[in-house]
C-alpha cells in the first residue's frame, strides 16, 4: 500500500503583510509547498478578505519532487494583488497531495520575528 504524503486541501486563516518594514529586511509571508510526487502539482489559491470579494483561482505549479516558496505578495488575479496592511486568509487546493507550510517574517521593528507553521489540512 502506498503512503500518501500530505493532503489536497489546506487553509491558512491568518494572513497580514505589514505596510512598513525597518532595516534591510522586508516583511513578507510565504506559502511553502513540498511536492513529494514525481508529477507536478497544480494548485489553485483563493485569498479571502474581511471587507471585499475573494481573489479566486490563482494558479500555481509546484514541480514534481520539488518545493516552491510562494510569496503571498506575488499572488495575483488579473491586476489584483493582496494589499499590504489588510488581513486575509488563504485556501490552497491541489490536484495531488502536497504539504503546505506558512511562514511570516515580521520586520516592522529592528527585533524582527520569524513564524512558521503547518497549514490546516482539510
Amino acid at each position: 500500500m502506498k503512503h500518501v504524503k500530505g493532503a489536497t486541501h489546506w487553509v491558512i486563516p491568518d494572513g497580514y503583510i505589514p505596510p512598513v518594514s525597518s532595516g534591510e529586511l522586508l516583511s513578507h509571508e510565504s506559502i511553502c509547498v513540498l511536492n513529494c510526487n514525481t508529477e507536478d502539482a497544480n494548485l489553485m489559491v483563493t485569498v479571502y478578505f474581511e471587507d471585499r470579494p475573494p481573489l479566486e483561482n490563482i494558479s500555481v505549479v509546484v514541480k514534481g519532487k520539488r518545493t516552491n516558496h510562494i510569496r503571498t505578495s506575488s499572488l495575483q488575479k488579473d491586476s489584483e494583488y493582496i494589499p499590504v496592511g489588510v488581513p486575509y486568509a488563504l485556501e490552497v487546493e491541489s490536484d495531488i497531495a502536497v504539504i503546505v507550510q506558512y511562514s511570516r517574517l515580521d520586520a516592522t521593528q529592528p527585533e524582527l520575528a520569524l513564524m512558521s507553521t503547518i497549514a490546516y489540512p482539510l
